[in-house]
């Protein structure tokens, strides 16, 4: 089953967000227990091994506590995902632009930021946020994100709709590079080398003649970056596509 954020109770998930609710900490041998030091350590176990590895039980044993001790902290799963991804969309950095400085610079700075949030947590990518937890690090980013547009010419809506398409475009990148790393983890072989491995095989079998724009730009691609698909680039590429579109829009008004 895919997890995802507004998977347990709202209201609990709310009040232990902006901690309306924080039991005393218990001393469990020589652990002491709180939300947070539960919540890093959910964290640091999804990091390793990915968020389908998560669960309560695995948490205590990273703690070295009993399971059951996490329920007094976090009532189950769903709300300590609500957790997780608060906080680590608060590790965004935040900075203070010198005033003048052009929106497309810090809506870039803005895609930069979830880019590497995404490669620093590719476990992120494993939930679905369609129901993002409103805690305190979601409303802030969300609120010095809007910043980098506002009052640029864009109505709310379009201020809401052009930020989701540059996070979204880096959410897409950062995917197909982050599976492209597993790939070759996986397989103990570059995309470079597994094209070459393959080559003889695909001319064999293949006749390219009745597709000679696909094979010229395929070709030209492989050669350029040894793969058919380079993320880093593609996300370069796309970025200033989009903000040369939300320029035009601009300059329409």
């Amino acid at each position: 089953m895919r997890e995802h954020s507004g998977g347990g109770d709202p209201a609990r998930s709310l009040a232990l967000l902006w901690r309306k609710q924080n039991p005393r900490p218990v001393r469990n041998g020589k652990q002491n227990l709180s939300v947070d030091r539960i919540m890093l350590a959910a964290i640091e176990v999804a990091d390793a091994d990915g968020l389908g590895s998560l669960s309560m039980r695995r948490v205590a044993e990273k703690l070295g506590v009993g399971t059951m001790s996490l329920y007094t902290y976090i009532p189950g799963k769903g709300e300590l995902i609500d957790l997780m991804l608060d906080t680590v969309y608060g590790e965004t950095d935040k900075p203070e632009h010198a005033p003048g400085t052009p929106w497309r610079t810090k809506l870039e700075q803005v895609a930069r930021e979830n880019w590497a949030l995404y490669h620093r947590h590719p476990w992120i990518l494993q939930a679905g946020v369609s129901r993002p937890p409103l805690g305190p690090n979601v409303t802030a980013k969300y609120e010095y994100e809007l910043h980098a547009i506002d009052g640029i010419g864009l109505t709310h809506i379009e201020m809401d709709t052009a930020l989701n398409l540059v996070i979204g475009h880096a959410e897409t990148a950062a995917r197909r590079d982050i599976d492209a790393s597993a790939t070759e983890k996986d397989s103990g072989m570059t995309d470079d080398q597994w094209w070459q491995a393959n080559e003889p095989l695909l001319s064999k079998l293949a006749d390219y003649t009745e597709f000679p724009l696909a094979s010229a730009v395929g070709q030209a691609v492989g050669s350029t970056y040894g793969t058919a698909y380079d993320a880093t680039h593609n996300f370069e590429f796309g970025l200033q596509r989009i903000l040369d579109g939300i320029e035009v829009l601009v300059s329409s008004r």
